[in-house]
């Protein structure tokens, strides 16, 4: 609820005055109450805002100024209070300095301030009201931004909602650009009281208005002014959105909110700057003029004071008041941002007005560092750029407007520029910009191409050499000046003088020297001091040997201009031509005067010269020396001026040339030729330098190709040097065709004809010389040396100056004629000579078809004796065939043993148990006679292979067991190493000698059946081809597979002689699974060899013998149930009875055990009778029935095998390994 009164408590009393806050009275009367009523200081500051309230500021400032001496303090928050007096009176100045215009005042104002800010710090420095104050303060001052945002962000840290320090904050943020942020604060204190000023929608409204929200900006604006109709802010924003709406009813709303802003405050510097731009565009320089003075004075803030300075400054430039647009303009960007770049574009067109170049080529850059974008700047700066000496600066020019025709291709300026800057560095570049422009003129304007640019196109196609299109645009642009005469005739005469003398031009260049000179003529009796007609006229004289003419003309051009540079050259030139190079050099000596030693070519020129001097023969050493310094001292001086200059450095290396520094001089060729490849000089320099180096091949290439890129090999002189080189590295022929050349070229110089005939005698010289020269050579030598002689004989008479020595060409002739006289000699010899090469010639030819005879008739005796040898081959051929036809196919016969040797084995197939055991298998009928005997020869072929290793196997085991046995025989003597056999009937055992020691009788196992053979037996004999039962092959197959490597029973302890035969059997097998007596089995076998090489025919060792033989020449056979026979040629074995085997004794017994050999002829009777009783009841009763079905086999030591088996699938493979190896 509004306050509407206050009370003042009396002293001492408890009354008080009740005063209405509406009618207060004077400051004075109030100070004099409070003061004696000694108030607080809380109720002096209620009186202090009710004063500023209504106006009064002289009573709010009295109560402040005195409430901090007179107010009592003896209440509980008396120091924020004070602090509060402080920051109002130090805000109320902030408000004066931000209103006064003397900056004396307002210093003096902002310094108060800062003072009483100053004193409140010491009270409470961290009250966020006082900060607020305080970085407000800060912002008016401009240099303490930084300050003012950490203390808005100190009191936003503890109070987000806080709205004076949202505005604050969203001041800075504007200016800094981040109009979202800015917007935010806005926002936010726009969110905390819906009441607040108008200036924080006047904020929002701006930073929609940056954000390019131009609605809501309006709407932002006009709630401002709903808020605070007086808003001066809100006004210009509006007016400035209606202004720029293009719509012509805005434009005056907009006009009319910019009056009533105004009229509201005509003060307003801002107001008063958008006035005065309306009135720019309306041509009103004076009102624009008024206003922006007005605003210049009335504000102090820089970027406001920038762009009243710019209003004034454009207003002078429109009124062509250049000096105080210049002025203004400079003013302005002292006082603007680097980003309000306006006055930079004004300055840099005055300084282009002063051509001041390189200040307005820096104004323009900075305004192209804020707007890169910007075409108008782009296309100034470019054309500033292009008229630099500087090759960068050209280039960046290049840059920028190739920028422009891509951003704006429809910009003909742009094209026009672009194609002026690129006409001295890329011709067709230019060409093609020209053409773009033009075609931009005819589709899219719609008009006729300008005669300027026709004239631009034509002399680029005249620099590219196309004649013949130059020719018809340089026709069209004049028809174009004839038609359009009458509308502008001023400039379309002087245009058409241009065309005219380029069309000119261009006749020369075709050769058509005729209608060259009418023209030039024309232009003359029009324009009788044009001295660029009088010129070209002399230099058509010139180019047609018209000396005087042209020198006539060069004069008619000095009488019209004295110090006509181009035409002082001409004529020294001419005496240069003519080697006068005193006449010469005084020319240009005059131009360089003339121009205060700032004309290169006139420079260079006397350079070149002093340089032809060196070249003219003296013996004058000091001369010599004097001309080389002098001309170099030229070069240099040019080099000084120009440092790119080209031909000044060529000159220089032609100096050292002539000193004799012939490396520096080339490197100085090489580098102009790195430099430039478009200048013959320093092409031929180099090759000159390469002829010096002897490096004539070089030279050579080098001439050639100069001739080719500059002179379509049309040039006389570098075809001289050519010749030259040709000459010095010994081609004469090649010389003479080059001069041949030459000759044709300029058929009047008679310097190549002193060369051609120079060389034509040389030529001939060398050919009379030489002693092998046929005679065709020679005649041909003697017509060049007539020639070469009637050639020097003319030249020698010539009575005008000539460029030979003419008593050199009168020796010459002499020579020739000596030579000639001499010729009939060498004519006879040659012919002497050719006659007998021709007669070598004749015989070497005979010869040779001799010998070609000789060699066709030995080919062709070869070749027929090559043909019969092949018949013959064929005939051989035919005959074996058919003879093959009646061979007959045989079957395998069955080979037969010898009785000598023993039993032979038989080589036979396995069949299947179908079919015979003998004889060679059956062959189907239908099977063809050639098939059978192929099969039959494969078969016999692998029986044969399978033979040999068979055989070579054998025979190794035999020699390696013979090596084994004798090495143990020296180790072992007195050992026992072979099995002891005794016989099974106690009769043996009783009829026995006494001193032989009873052996301990055990049961014999169980023996596997056993086919034996006796010596000399064939294969196919069906006496013990008898079957085993079921039962005893499966006791077969369990033996074979277990891997045991002997045919013997396994040894047993006497302890287990009372097992069953197959208990025992079972033992046995582990007992070999185990290889318990591999090395004493070893030991026995290598006994038993023992004893029948040293041929014992006692009964154990005969037992022993036979055994072993069969297990070693059986044993790789024994791993499965199929047995083969095999029978040993070498070693026939005797009949063997079957003796039973005794169990071999276990490790623990066998050292023990042993037997004595009988000695006795009693002892060896008995034996005798013993073997063959054994013998006879093997053959009759081998095998017993046990009554089971099972037969039971007396085991030999080594059984020999059976006969071949009948197998049902597969032949047994003959050559299986043998474990026993």
């Amino acid at each position: 609820m509004k306050q509407k009164s206050i009370e003042i408590p009396l002293r001492d009393v408890d009354e008080v005055i009740d005063l209405d806050l509406e009618q207060l009275p004077g400051g004075e009367e109030i100070l004099t109450i409070l003061r004696q009523e000694n108030v607080r200081l809380d109720i002096w500051l209620t009186f202090a805002k009710h004063y500023y309230k209504q106006g009064k500021t002289k009573d709010f400032v009295l109560l402040l100024e005195n409430c901090q001496k007179d107010a009592a303090f003896d209440y509980r928050d008396n120091e924020s209070d004070k602090m509060m007096a402080l920051d109002m009176l130090a805000a109320y100045y902030v408000r004066l300095g931000r209103k006064e215009k003397s900056r004396e005042v307002k210093k003096k104002h902002f310094a108060t301030a800062t003072a009483l800010y100053t004193q409140a710090d010491k009270i409470i420095m961290y009250d966020q009201n006082h900060l607020v104050g305080r970085a407000h303060f800060c912002l008016l001052e401009g240099d303490k931004t930084d300050q003012a945002d950490a203390q808005f962000n100190f009191v936003l840290a503890k109070s987000d909602g806080h709205i004076a320090a949202n505005m604050g904050k969203g001041c800075i943020l504007f200016n800094k650009k981040d109009y979202k942020g800015a917007l935010g604060h806005f926002k936010k204190a726009l969110k905390e009281n819906l009441v607040t000023p108008a200036a924080v929608r006047l904020g929002i409204g701006l930073c929609f208005y940056r954000l390019g929200n131009k609605a809501k900006a309006e709407m932002a604006f006009e709630r401002a002014l709903e808020l605070d109709p007086k808003n001066t802010g809100s006004l210009v924003g509006l007016a400035i959105l209606h202004l720029n709406s293009g719509d012509k009813e805005k434009l005056h709303k907009g006009v009319k909110l910019l009056s009533q802003a105004y009229g509201m405050d005509a003060t307003n510097s801002m107001v008063l700057n958008h006035l005065a731009n309306h009135f720019f565009f309306k041509k009103d320089y004076q009102k624009v003029q008024h206003l922006a003075q007005y605003a210049l004075q009335g504000t102090e803030v820089e970027y406001i004071q920038a762009e009243s300075c710019y209003q004034l400054a454009r207003s002078y430039h429109n009124q062509q008041k250049y000096d105080q647009a210049f002025q203004y303009y400079y003013q302005s960007t002292q006082f603007a941002s680097p980003t309000y770049v306006l006055p930079y574009f004004g300055l840099g067109q005055m300084y282009i007005h002063r051509e001041d170049f390189t200040n307005a080529a820096s104004c323009f850059e900075k305004v192209l560092k804020v707007q890169p974008n910007n075409n108008e700047t782009i296309k100034i700066l470019g054309s500033l750029y292009s008229q630099s000496d500087d090759a960068d600066k050209r280039e960046q020019a290049k840059t920028l407007l190739q920028k422009v025709t891509t951003q704006c291709p429809e910009d003909i300026e742009a094209w026009i520029e672009l194609a002026g800057i690129l006409q001295s560095s890329d011709l067709n570049a230019a060409l093609n910009a020209y053409n773009t422009a033009a075609k931009i003129i005819q589709e899219n304007i719609g008009e006729d191409v300008p005669p300027e640019i026709l004239n631009n196109i034509a002399s680029c196609l005249y620099q590219l050499g196309k004649y013949e299109e130059c020719l018809t645009h340089y026709e069209t642009a004049l028809e174009y000046c004839k038609r359009e005469l009458d509308n502008d005739e001023a400039y379309l005469s002087a245009i058409s003088v241009t065309i005219t003398y380029n069309l000119a031009r261009l006749h020369e260049a075709l050769n058509d020297h005729g209608k060259a000179e009418e023209l030039y003529k024309e232009l003359l009796q029009e324009h009788p001091n044009y001295v660029d007609c009088y010129l070209r006229l002399g230099c058509i004289a010139r180019d047609k040997e018209q000396i005087f003419e042209a020198s006539n003309c060069f004069k008619d051009a000095l009488q019209i201009n004295q110090d006509n540079a181009d035409a002082w050259t001409l004529i020294g030139n001419l005496h240069i031509a003519k080697q006068e190079w005193g006449p010469g050099q005084k020319k240009f000596e005059r131009i360089i005067k003339t121009a205060n030693d700032k004309d290169s070519y006139s420079i260079l020129a006397i350079g070149n010269v002093w340089l032809q001097m060196l070249y003219q023969p003296t013996r004058d050493r000091e001369k010599e020396h004097k001309y080389q310094e002098r001309a170099l001292a030229f070069f240099k001086q040019v080099l000084r001026q120009d440092p790119r200059n080209m031909y000044a450095a060529n000159g220089i290396g032609c100096v050292l040339a002539v000193k004799g520094h012939i490396r520096e001089a080339r490197d100085v060729f090489a580098q102009v030729r790195e430099a430039t490849a478009e200048m013959p000089d320093v092409w031929i320099n180099l090759a000159h330098i390469y002829v010096e180096q002897k490096q004539y091949v070089s030279a050579i290439q080098m001439y050639e190709n100069c001739l080719k890129k500059f002179y379509l090999h049309r040039n006389v002189e570098i075809l001289l040097y050519l010749a030259r080189a040709h000459f010095v590295y010994g081609k004469l022929k090649e010389t003479r065709r080059i001069l041949l050349h030459a000759r044709h070229i300029a058929p009047q110089d008679n310097l190549i004809l002193f060369n051609l005939s120079y060389v034509l005698r040389h030529l001939a010289t060398s050919t009379l010389k030489d002693e092998k020269s046929g005679l065709e050579e020679v005649v041909s030598a003697v017509r060049n040396l007539e020639l070469a002689q009637r050639f020097f004989t003319v030249l020698s008479k010539a009575t005008e100056r000539q460029k030979y020595d003419v008593s050199h060409a009168a020796a010459e002739a002499r020579q020739c004629t000596d030579l000639l006289s001499q010729a009939q000699y060498h004519v006879a010899r040659a012919r002497k000579l050719d006659d007998e090469n021709r007669a070598i010639r004749q015989q070497q030819e005979k010869a040779k078809q001799e010998l070609e005879n000789k060699r066709k008739e030995e080919e062709d005796a070869k070749k027929k004796e090559e043909e019969e040898r092949h018949q013959a081959i064929l005939t051989q051929r035919e005959v074996y065939r058919e003879r093959a036809k009646n061979i007959l196919i045989f079957t395998e016969q069955p080979s037969q043993p010898k009785a000598s040797k023993g039993r032979k084995k038989k080589e036979e197939t396995v069949y299947s148990s179908g079919e015979a055991s003998s004889g060679e298998p059956e062959m189907p009928d239908s099977m063809p006679d050639e098939e059978k005997e192929k099969k039959r020869r494969e078969k016999q072929e692998k029986r044969e292979r399978k033979k040999a290793a068979k055989e070579a196997k054998k025979k190794a085991r035999k020699e390696k067991e013979r090596k084994r046995i004798q090495e143990e025989k020296e180790e072992k003597q007195g050992r026992y190493t072979s099995k002891a056999y005794i016989s099974d009937s106690d009769s043996d055992g009783a009829g026995g000698d006494d001193d032989v020691e009873p052996v301990a009788k055990t049961e014999v196992a169980p023996a596997k059946p056993v086919i034996l053979k006796k010596p000399g037996l064939s294969s196919d004999s069906s006496d013990l081809d008898e079957k085993p039962t079921k039962k005893s092959k499966a006791r077969k197959r369990k033996r074979f597979s277990s891997g045991d490597t002997s045919d013997e029973a396994p040894p047993a302890d006497s302890s287990d002689s009372d097992k069953p035969a197959a208990v025992e059997e079972e033992d046995s097998d582990k007992a070999e699974e185990k290889g318990e007596q591999s090395d004493k089995e070893q030991s026995v076998k290598g006994e038993s060899d023992k004893e029948q090489s040293d041929k014992e025919k006692s009964d154990k060792s005969d037992q022993e013998e036979g055994g072993k033989e069969g297990d070693e020449e059986k044993g790789d056979e024994l791993n499965t149930s199929k047995i083969s026979d095999i029978s040993d040629d070498d070693h026939p074995k005797p009949s063997v009875t079957s003796a039973p085997v005794v169990s071999q004794p276990t490790d623990s017994d066998s050292d023990e055990m042993f037997v004595e050999k009988k000695k006795s002829k009693k002892k060896k009777k008995k034996s005798d009778k013993k073997k063959k009783k054994k013998s006879r009841k093997m053959d009759f009763s081998d095998e017993s029935d046990d009554g089971d079905g099972n037969v039971a086999t007396k085991k030999s030591p080594s059984p020999a095998p059976s006969p071949a088996k009948k197998m049902k699938s597969k032949a047994v493979n003959d050559s299986l390994s043998s474990d026993t190896d």
